[in-house]
């Protein structure tokens, strides 16, 4: 499997917004909505398709809109990183796909923005998503609380 990148469009934006993970990555299920889509349409959103298939197999942001707010207020987010999130279609997660998906993504920030600090978010439940972020390279650097979960940043520098 080979992976390309595009830009969010707004037929991407919408798909995305309407998967559904199962439980309990069901929490990462977006709302669909106007401003969810603008979000999207941003310019910090890419896609990532498969090139044989050309289906849409993820996407990822930079930036501001990888950041969980609550962070702020707890100071993860002060150290000079790139914030980076990412989403797998659900069809898709839990496969083996999740290394090659990350290691391209990571090369995709070097070759764009050097060897820079990255960091990502994610809810402390997700064991899946953190093992593949230690084997991707990424260390635990600090976590926080929402009214919802309690979450982990880790960085890979």
């Amino acid at each position: 499997m080979n992976f390309g990148i595009e830009s969010m469009t707004e037929e991407s934006a919408i798909r995305t917004l309407k998967w559904k993970y199962r439980e309990p990555y069901d929490f990462y299920n977006c709302i669909f909505n106007e401003k969810e889509i603008n979000e999207r349409l941003d310019g910090s959103y890419k896609v990532v398709v498969d090139e044989y298939s050309e289906e849409v197999f993820g996407f990822f942001c930079l930036g501001e809109s990888a950041r969980i707010p609550a962070g702020h207020q707890h100071g993860v987010y002060d150290e000079e990183c790139v914030d980076l999130g990412v989403g797998m279609k659900p069809e898709k997660t839990g496969k083996g796909h999740g290394f090659k998906f990350m290691s391209f993504i990571v090369e995709y920030i070097r070759e764009h923005y050097g060897k820079v600090c990255i960091r990502l978010s994610v809810a402390v439940f997700n064991e899946r998503a953190i093992r593949l972020y230690k084997n991707s390279g990424f260390e635990l650097r600090s976590s926080f609380l929402t009214d919802t979960s309690s979450f982990i940043t880790m960085v890979r520098e």
